[in-house]
């Protein structure tokens, strides 16, 4: 079995240097995916991938480079789904763990929201992301790593 990595949907992702310092630690790869329209440096540690500006071309790279034990972090609910069928360990920027209990959810009620803003009515977005998630993710990201090079998988 070849050792996980940590693969992130980099276009949006604000937490991008914590991602690095978790991984650093725990010396397991990082693979940064975004598209041409992104800027991201190497670091040490660190595989940038740049792809073209389709709105897709994010997620198929990662749908067809992921594997078994990797981390997927992405906020997009088919990204993750396709994260999840692959056997990957999914999560959020905001340090929320998905399952495929979870992202069922997920699914539904972001299917839900997209009816009624169909129909003409005003929706809610997301929350705006605060130092508590990004606190919340840097220590959800570090125990998940840690119980991975516990099980020996890193």
């Amino acid at each position: 079995m070849k050792a996980p990595k940590v693969i992130v949907d980099a276009d949006a992702c604000p937490v991008k240097a914590e991602i690095v310092k978790a991984a650093g630690f725990y010396r397991i790869a990082v693979w940064m995916v975004a598209s041409f329209d992104h800027h991201l440096s190497p670091r040490e540690g660190v595989r940038v991938i740049q792809v073209d500006r389709s709105d897709q071309s994010v997620d198929l790279y990662i749908a067809n480079h992921i594997s078994p034990n990797d981390v997927l972090v992405t906020q997009d609910f088919g990204l993750a789904t396709i994260g999840l069928a692959k056997q990957a360990v999914v999560m959020s920027n905001r340090g929320q763990i998905y399952s495929d209990r979870t992202i069922d959810f997920l699914l539904e009620r972001r299917h839900e929201q997209s009816k009624k803003r169909r129909a003409g009515k005003h929706t809610k977005g997301p929350k705006p992301f605060t130092d508590d998630d990004r606190e919340r993710f840097l220590q959800t990201l570090t125990k998940l790593l840690e119980n991975l090079q516990e099980n020996g998988s890193i």
